[in-house]
């Protein structure tokens, strides 16, 4: 590709990459650290008049926002790592397209695997479940070191889990919020079982997204190459989304 041209869709596509990534983790957050903590406080007719009027509009900008981040976010993996010679070392045995098909492979395969694993009796025990997807992933990423440059390693360690953030949106969070939205909006009550599993889908994107966050924004810099740093990074990410959920649900946030 002619380098002028592979520099402006790096640009064009990093630029909607930010923009939808903002959309879509901001109102993550505000689910997660605001609403949740606001929805606890609603009786029977504050959720049947906020509820259908409030959710259909922050879960639209959430779940496109979530679309167009995995898709540019792809785009830039064919610009910079596929095409751009950095996917691998140049002395590897790994072709351009043998790499770009094992990297596809992995994204599909790590969301199959964690949403397996998360439909298990695992899912009742969060600790557990987080520590096996946590070396599951460690196991992911050493044994991708040993195809990939060091940069490339770290970038689909975030990869990873934008992808199976972006498809938890899509495929368990926004359905099974339809549905109970639907049931609200008919004076109805909603199904615990779809609550719980958009909840936990949700909390489940809320930790992963700072340190996918820090594996995006920081994949420049020497400290965040290599699967150790990478690992390392996801663990320190979901102590801090522990922290600020703990904050979320003290007093200090509703003082004015």
């Amino acid at each position: 590709m002619d380098p002028n041209v592979s520099e402006w869709l790096n640009l064009i596509f990093r630029w909607g990459h930010v923009i939808a990534g903002v959309m879509w983790i901001g109102h993550l957050w505000f689910f997660n650290f605001v609403n949740a903590q606001l929805a606890k406080t609603y009786d029977a007719d504050s959720k049947k008049k906020v509820i259908p009027e409030l959710m259909p509009r922050a879960l639209y900008w959430f779940r496109w926002g979530a679309a167009w981040t995995w898709i540019t976010g792809v785009l830039l993996l064919g610009v910079v790592y596929y095409m751009g010679g950095i996917l691998v070392y140049p002395d590897s045995d790994i072709t351009p397209a043998m790499g770009a098909t094992i990297s596809l492979a992995v994204l599909v395969a790590g969301f199959l695997v964690y949403d397996i694993l998360w439909k298990t009796p695992i899912k009742n025990s969060p600790l557990a479940g987080t520590v096996i997807s946590v070396l599951l992933l460690a196991g992911v990423a050493y044994g991708l070191s040993q195809i990939f440059s060091a940069r490339a390693v770290s970038i689909h360690v975030g990869a990873i889990l934008g992808t199976s953030m972006a498809a938890n949106v899509w495929m368990r969070i926004w359905p099974a919020q339809r549905k109970i939205i639907a049931a609200i909006a008919a004076g109805q009550a909603a199904d615990a079982a779809l609550a719980g599993l958009a909840g936990m889908r949700s909390k489940h994107n809320t930790y992963m997204s700072l340190p996918l966050l820090v594996l995006m924004v920081s994949n420049h810099s020497p400290l965040a190459m290599g699967w150790e740093w990478s690992i390392g990074f996801v663990i320190i990410g979901f102590v801090v989304s522990w922290l600020l959920y703990k904050k979320s649900a003290t007093a200090a946030p509703s003082r004015y």
